[in-house]
Order: C-alpha cells, then structure tokens, then sequence
C-alpha cells in the first residue's frame, strides 16, 4: 500500500502530493510545524503539540487559525489511512501565499511507522557535541518555536554528527545552555532535576514539560534556571527530551564522560515513567 499523506482536506499518495511554488514555506522558510509520536494507534498529547503551533501562530502573527482547527481530525486520517499504530507524524502549516492558496493557507500531515531510536543509544547513552560558532538569542524572534527555517539547527546537527555526535547543544551569547538542535536538555546534580528555563530562550517542549510532571510525582525536585558549560560538565546525570526520542540518556559531553559513563537513576526513572505514561496514552 501506498503512502497516504494529508494535503488541505485531501489524503493523496506521496507522490501526488504537491504545493504551490509561492508557497511561503519554499520561498522563504515561512512555516510552523509539530513532531509527534502515536502509541497503540492515539497521538500522544496531540493537544499540546496544536497548543503550541496554535500560540507561535499567534506570536508570528501567521493567519492560520482555521487551518489549525483541522489538525486532530487530520492526524486521525492519515493514521487510518496507513493502518500506523506505533509512528512518527510531522505536521506542517503556513500561511497563505500568492497563488492558489492565497485564501487557506497549506496544512499537511504525513506519518510513517516507526520504533523510536534504536535500542543501543539507550543502553549506552548518547555522545552530545558543543557547538561553539551558533548561538540561541533572545533577539532572534524565531527562537522558542518549531519553524520551516530549520537550516541553522541542521547544520549544527551535521557539524555535531561528523563529531561522531548524536545531538548538538546550544548556548547563549551570554554562555547559558539553552538546548540541543531538536531537544530539550536536563542535567541532574547530587539527585536534582534542572532544565534551562523557557526564557532562555528554549522551544517548550511538549516531552520536556511530561517530564517535569513526572518528575514532581515521584518526589524529585525540579528546576528551572540558567546553567552554564560548568553545571553541564559537573552533573551528575544528563539526558535529552522530544517527542521522538522520549527521555535519551547522554554519557559522554565529547570527549567529557558523565557520570562515568553509566546510566544515572533519575533518568532511568523518569524513562521508565515516561513509558509507562505514554503505554496508557
């Protein structure tokens, strides 16, 4: 069977699905959208992820509320249409353009069938770079939202993985960490929690602020404040969040070992939390 994908209210194979060369997104990066993951066959907090799209539409004055609207109904569509349960959906929206879509705007959902990362980065932990030449200001109007301009967090990710890296972090003007190209970063110091917090600036992601409750039910303090390369070398435990990889161990900064290099309890917890919840999603 054929890939089905969403596109403005039609589900059409993969290679039927087209848009408009003035779409804003193609000539100018100009776009909003989510990564989700479903699990037995239900989007997990689905409605977190159109929230969010919903308020950076909203912050970046992008006119799409209506197509917005018709986000559930269309994940529903193409997870039937493809008979996924356990899959990776990526929803993308942008506002209207010059031509055939000047009216509506564009939405499209598409999902493939997918198991997470693979097994092993689990057991062992994730090796994470610095990236030192790109910083995340506050002055960038787009930081703290999911945009089609993803070039930057694409090339840090590709300097990252020619380190041998799996993810790249990254840090402030003023050398605060902020997060990694698609994650959300945690460090734990002698048994707490901390996060950068939102106005760092940071994307707030859906899986991080899962966490974070999950954290605050089994006793764990949490918190959120500004942290600097000194806290990530001297935690004790570091992992990474989103809504792909769940909660991923890190073992190694480069070549700097965390925690010995071994798995800390607080994120084997919280893993094990997070599976449980997303098992009863």
């Amino acid at each position: 069977m054929s890939e089905k994908i969403y596109l403005n209210g039609h589900l059409v194979s993969g290679g039927e699905a087209h848009v408009s060369v003035s779409n804003p997104a193609f000539l100018h990066g100009v776009g909003l959208f989510e990564t989700l993951r479903t699990y037995n066959g239900k989007p997990f907090r689905l409605a977190e992820h159109v929230e969010r799209l919903r308020a950076s539409a909203q912050r970046l004055s992008m006119p799409i509320t209506d197509l917005i609207e018709k986000i559930p109904a269309a994940v529903d569509e193409v997870l039937a249409a493809n008979n996924l349960t356990s899959a990776r959906v990526r929803i993308t929206v942008t506002p209207p353009g010059t031509m055939e879509d000047v009216e509506h705007g564009t939405l499209l959902v598409r999902a493939e069938a997918t198991a997470g990362y693979p097994s092993q980065l689990y057991e062992r932990g994730m090796t994470v770079y610095v990236h030192t030449r790109y910083r995340q200001s506050s002055l960038d109007p787009l930081a703290g939202h999911k945009t089609t301009s993803y070039f930057p967090r694409l090339l840090a990710l590709r300097d990252a993985q020619e380190k041998q890296c799996g993810e790249a972090l990254w840090f402030t003007p003023d050398n605060f960490l902020a997060e990694g190209c698609m994650s959300n970063v945690f460090i734990v110091r002698e048994g707490k929690l901390i996060t950068p917090p939102l106005d760092t600036p940071v994307l707030p992601g859906v899986t991080r602020a899962a966490v974070i409750e999950l954290a605050q039910k089994r006793g764990i303090d949490c918190e959120q404040r500004p942290c600097t390369i000194n806290d990530l070398l001297g935690a004790d435990e570091v992992f990474l969040t989103n809504a792909v990889m769940e909660v991923m161990p890190v073992t190694r900064v480069e070549r700097h070992a965390v925690g010995n290099e071994k798995i800390g309890e607080v994120t084997r917890t919280l893993a094990e939390a997070y599976k449980e919840l997303t098992g009863a999603a």
